[in-house]
């Protein structure tokens, strides 16, 4: 698979599209996040980054994808959906009684999902501990990509799971910080003020590369650049836009955990070309 950014970016718009029709019938969920972190995901999976065999989730040879934020997992299923890993028509699903896609990622109900998240701050951990796994093994070809909110970062555990990255030199772990400057009480600066996201990461040891979030060629050559790393973790801050692509959500903080009504729901999809009344995929 070769780069090809309007690909991509077409990919993103129909996964925001599929994010806002499963929330919307779900009649919960978490859209804000799911949008701000979609063009990353979509980067991700249909960029030629993360090495992944739809058909076969537990290929010995493929990247691991953690997502820390677990609460985004619309994002997530619409991503794996997307690349074949499921039927699309599953998507209307989520939230449901025994679906597979539960409003937090379940590895034991859907094997396309590398860990169960759901509490944040734990996912880098888990990351870190995944990628010293591996190189434990000697399969040193394989990467651990782990996305993380900047919310999150508030947790004390991320930071003990930095030192011990750092430490171990863990070039095979890439974390990627979607940065929308809001969580679910309001700005980051007013609930608690994170300073410079890549200065820290940097004191702990890290390779630090700063993106437009939003930008496709920009995440791309972030990743490429990301797995040249040698001798330390990388983390990617991709400055983000929380509710990407539809107007009324976008930097909203009330948007972070509410689904709209099917009548928002015609509004934000009608931005984004498309309707309820099509398929899910479309």
């Amino acid at each position: 698979m070769s780069f090809d950014q309007q690909a991509i970016e077409q990919r993103a718009a129909r996964m925001r599209a599929d994010i806002l029709k499963m929330v919307t019938l779900a009649g919960s969920g978490h859209p804000g996040g799911s949008l701000s972190s979609t063009d990353i995901m979509a980067t991700l999976y249909f960029g030629d980054v993360l090495r992944y065999r739809p058909e076969e989730p537990k290929w010995d040879g493929r990247d691991r994808f953690i997502l820390s934020k677990g609460h985004v997992a619309p994002v997530l299923y619409a991503a794996l959906a997307n690349a074949g890993c499921f039927d699309v028509t599953e998507l209307a699903a989520l939230r449901k009684f025994n679906s597979r896609l539960q409003g937090h990622p379940d590895h034991l109900k859907l094997p396309a999902v590398e860990v169960s998240t759901g509490s944040l701050g734990q996912g880098l951990s888990i990351a870190a501990g995944i990628a010293y796994g591996l190189r434990a093994c000697e399969q040193t070809e394989q990467k651990v990509y782990v996305l993380l909110g900047d919310g999150e970062l508030q947790e004390g555990q991320n930071w003990e799971a930095a030192m011990f990255a750092a430490h171990q030199r863990l070039d095979n772990l890439i974390a990627i910080v979607d940065n929308n400057g809001l969580q679910i009480d309001g700005r980051l600066e007013d609930v608690v003020s994170l300073g410079s996201i890549a200065d820290k990461f940097s004191s702990f040891g890290f390779t630090v590369f700063e993106v437009d979030g939003h930008d496709v060629a920009e995440l791309k050559d972030a990743f490429n650049r990301a797995v040249e790393v040698q001798g330390t973790p990388v983390v990617i801050i991709a400055k983000t836009i929380k509710g990407k692509g539809v107007s009324f959500m976008e930097n909203q903080a009330g948007w972070h955990g509410k689904a709209p009504s099917d009548e928002l729901c015609d509004t934000a999809l009608k931005e984004l070309g498309t309707s309820m009344s099509e398929e899910v995929r479309r």
